[in-house]
C-alpha cells in the first residue's frame, strides 16, 4: 500500500478520483474473498480505514495529538457497494474531507477497481475530535482545521 503521487496512475483511474487529495493503492489479496468468490464486505471497510489513516498521516495527526492530546476517533461509517471485487485486482482508494464542524469532520472515501475501471464502493465516515487524556470529545484544534484545509486546497464550511 502506497500513498503514490496521482501522476503515476492512468488517466481513467485519476478521473474517477478527481478531487481526492489522498489516494492509495491496495492489492486485492486472495484471502480477502469469501465463499461466494468476491471480496468480503468487511474488507471494503478495511480499505476505507487504510485510506483514512493515510490521510491522517498526511496531516501529521500523531504529532498534533502529542502536542494537544486531541486525536481522531471514528463515530460512524457507511458504504454503498457498487460492484463486486475479486482477485486478482488492485484498488485505488481516495479519501477527502467534505465538511468540518466544531468537534468533527466528515470524510468521503471511494474505492476504484483497476481491473474494471469503475467505482467499486463509496462511503463516508464521521470523525470526532477526541481528547484521549480526558476520554471525551473535544473542539477541533484550529491547527487541525488549517491542516485539513491546506491538504484539501480550499476552505471547508460547516454542513448546514
Amino acid at each position: 500500500m502506497h500513498d503514490q503521487q496521482p501522476a503515476t496512475r492512468d488517466v481513467g483511474i485519476l478521473a474517477l478520483l478527481e478531487g481526492f487529495p489522498v489516494i492509495i493503492d491496495i492489492p486485492v489479496a486472495w484471502g480477502d474473498m469469501d465463499a461466494y468468490q468476491h471480496v468480503n464486505n468487511t474488507v471494503y471497510f478495511r480499505y476505507f480505514e487504510s485510506a483514512r489513516i493515510a490521510y491522517f498521516d498526511r496531516l501529521a495527526m500523531n504529532d498534533l495529538r502529542a502536542v494537544t492530546g486531541i486525536g481522531p476517533i471514528l463515530a460512524s461509517v457507511n458504504c454503498r457497494f457498487r460492484i463486486p471485487l475479486t482477485y486478482p485486482d488492485t484498488v485505488a482508494v481516495g479519501a477527502r474531507v467534505t465538511t468540518i464542524q466544531a468537534d468533527r469532520f466528515e470524510m468521503e472515501t471511494v474505492i476504484v477497481s483497476y481491473r474494471h475501471r469503475k467505482v467499486a464502493a463509496a462511503g463516508s465516515g464521521v470523525i470526532v475530535t477526541y481528547n484521549y487524556s480526558e476520554l471525551q470529545k473535544a473542539l477541533m484544534p484550529p491547527e487541525l482545521k488549517a491542516r485539513i484545509e491546506a491538504l484539501e486546497g480550499h476552505e471547508l464550511s460547516p454542513r448546514v
